[in-house]
């Protein structure tokens, strides 16, 4: 089968191909596992820091790719739940302890990281950890749901958000185009406010519904009661810490930050950045519940995914683009593109 994968940690400022193209076995589902065909497979940051060391792989070489929808073609012995020819997707968490927090549990498998993923033709995953799709998206149009969106909408819940508080979103790409919608259907007497480092972005957010866009630095009409930050440097962490209402809670979405920014840190100010009750916290991966709920409440809304589509040949343009452009909503690869 056709796929990419990683064969080394390397730089994407120095390496313009990080990703080979290989001709790899079709995989064999076990018990409880099954066999699923790709049909496209979103392109996430994470796999920006797989590639460059931040999250590495436990073992190289490893096929990345975690926002899977495909076509259930075999069943491993014991499958019950799904049936061929089943529409699924498959996100970021592979395999867990199946607990309230099997994101935090030591037995949480990444999907692309810590074995085989959705760059291939494909892919094999547990019964348990495969989601049906909802008829109401297309294939390209569900792919970014299954991590952007689902981490989006754990982060929204971290937040605590009444109604009728300002929600803030520090950065605007493929979980915070999302998330905007879902906080206005949630939240409908609340203000959004966005974050954002480019106008197009803030323009993008603005078309989306958000109720006040700006810089990382400018300071929207209200403070926020929460922040959601999904960018990958260190200086909006400041930033939104600085801008949040007293008490409030900023949210970073984020499996790593980059180090190249990492000295801003240093200019944090107790009154300014942490007094007054001001809180942050992490989101840990996510549970394969996050998805379970999340994709019938998208298509209720329905939720709108901006995407951009790559043939898989393509994923390294694909990679060195979301590393390097201002990011509007999400990029996707089709993987069947070459071969139907």
């Amino acid at each position: 089968m056709r796929a990419m994968q990683i064969n080394r940690i390397c730089q994407l400022d120095e390496i313009a191909q990080p990703l080979a193209p290989v001709d790899a076995p079709v995989p064999s589902p076990g018990a409880d596992e099954v066999l699923v065909r790709v049909s496209v497979c979103g392109v996430c940051h994470t796999e920006l820091d797989e590639i460059e060391g931040r999250t590495p792989p436990p073992v190289l070489p490893v096929i990345p790719g975690h926002q899977v929808v495909g076509i259930v073609e075999a069943l491993g012995e014991n499958c019950r739940r799904l049936a061929l020819g089943d529409r699924v997707g498959i996100g970021w968490i592979y395999h867990s302890d199946g607990g309230e927090q099997e994101n935090l549990s030591p037995e949480f498998r990444a999907t692309g990281r810590d074995v085989n993923g959705g760059y291939a033709e494909y892919i094999v995953v547990p019964e348990d950890y495969a989601c049906l799709i909802p008829a109401e998206f297309s294939d390209v149009e569900a792919a970014p749901l299954l991590c952007a969106g689902a981490i989006g909408y754990r982060s929204l819940r971290l937040c605590e958000l009444n109604d009728g508080e300002t929600l803030g979103l520090m950065g605007f790409g493929g979980s915070a185009h999302i998330v905007l919608q879902l906080a206005k259907h949630l939240y409908p007497d609340s203000a959004v406010v966005v974050f954002a480092r480019s106008e197009e972005q803030q323009a993008f957010a603005r078309q989306l519904g958000a109720d006040w866009a700006g810089g990382v630095d400018d300071a929207p009409p209200n403070a926020p009661q929460a922040i959601i930050d999904t960018t990958p440097a260190w200086r909006p962490v400041l930033a939104a810490m600085e801008h949040l209402a007293a008490g409030g809670r900023l949210v970073i979405n984020a499996i790593r930050k980059t180090d190249a920014d990492k000295s801003e840190m240093a200019a944090i100010d107790y009154p300014r950045h942490l007094w007054m009750e001001k809180e942050i916290k992490s989101v840990a991966n996510l549970c394969f519940s996050d998805i379970a709920e999340f994709l019938p409440l998208a298509a209720e809304i329905p939720i709108h995914v901006e995407t951009e589509v790559f043939a898989l040949e393509d994923a390294n343009s694909a990679l060195q683009a979301l590393h390097r452009e201002s990011v509007r909503g999400a990029k996707v690869l089709d993987v069947n593109s070459a071969s139907d």
